[in-house]
């Protein structure tokens, strides 16, 4: 069953010279239940419009947005949030958590501002921080954390209110290559015991080769390529 479906979208912005500039022209793709979809492309060729389009952030320019069924178009802006912040997980190459916070808390805040008491939000905080390797560390703060634990943090964070698409944008960007790995492993796995649709954005050959598709943007449009391709 396809999550996320996008059908001719289109993106255009006008530059300031009054000519218009075209980042996405026609694009197509779907992302099923349990399916992880890597995205890679040259820097500026349009790929973190394409997420925040996905995930209701930005509107098209034309085109069909569906996430979970759900036709974007015509809603207005708050349904829109309601529905976004219900089915859409974000994880960013920066985890913006909050410093004040401990890791529990962080992971808490969306299960909070969504209405769940607070047994009920530690329980699933503590699951989700357990099932991302951080049991024995959810109440430090992010600055007592490394690199690799606060981006954890960030995706048991984006996982809490069981969100039925996941996207993320360069996660691995800012880490070492012992917690990139890990963090790798982790996406692969959440996308398959979860049965998450799962969408990331990347320049990292070893993430995209966990993916079980890679699209490729280029000249304003998508395209599949074979794994060889990127791993080799």
């Amino acid at each position: 069953m396809s999550v996320v479906e996008v059908q001719d979208l289109t993106k255009t912005y006008i530059g300031g010279d009054g000519a218009t500039i075209t980042v996405l022209d026609g694009v197509d793709m779907q992302v099923d239940r349990g399916e992880m979809v890597a995205i890679i492309g040259a820097s500026g060729a349009g790929k973190s419009t394409l997420l925040h389009l996905l995930g209701a952030l930005d509107r098209p320019t034309s085109g069909v947005v569906r996430i979970g069924g759900h036709d974007l178009a015509g809603l207005s802006d708050d349904t829109i949030s309601a529905l976004r912040n219900r089915t859409v997980g974000f994880v960013f190459q920066f985890h913006h958590l909050l410093r004040e916070f401990t890791a529990i808390e962080n992971v808490m805040m969306p299960l909070r501002i969504g209405g769940m008491d607070d047994v009920a939000a530690r329980r699933r905080a503590t699951m989700l921080l357990e099932r991302v390797g951080l049991g024995s560390r959810m109440s430090h703060l992010p600055s007592a954390m490394s690199g690799g634990e606060q981006q954890r943090t960030a995706v048991a964070r984006a996982l809490a209110v069981e969100p039925a698409v996941l996207l993320a944008d360069e996660p691995s960007g800012n880490l070492d290559h012992m917690n990139s790995e890990r963090l790798h492993d982790l996406f692969a796995e959440l996308a398959r015991e979860l049965e998450i649709a799962m969408v990331v954005v990347t320049h990292n050959r070893a993430l995209a080769g966990r993916a079980d598709r890679i699209l490729q943007l280029e000249d304003s449009r998508l395209a599949q390529i074979a794994l060889p391709e990127i791993v080799a």
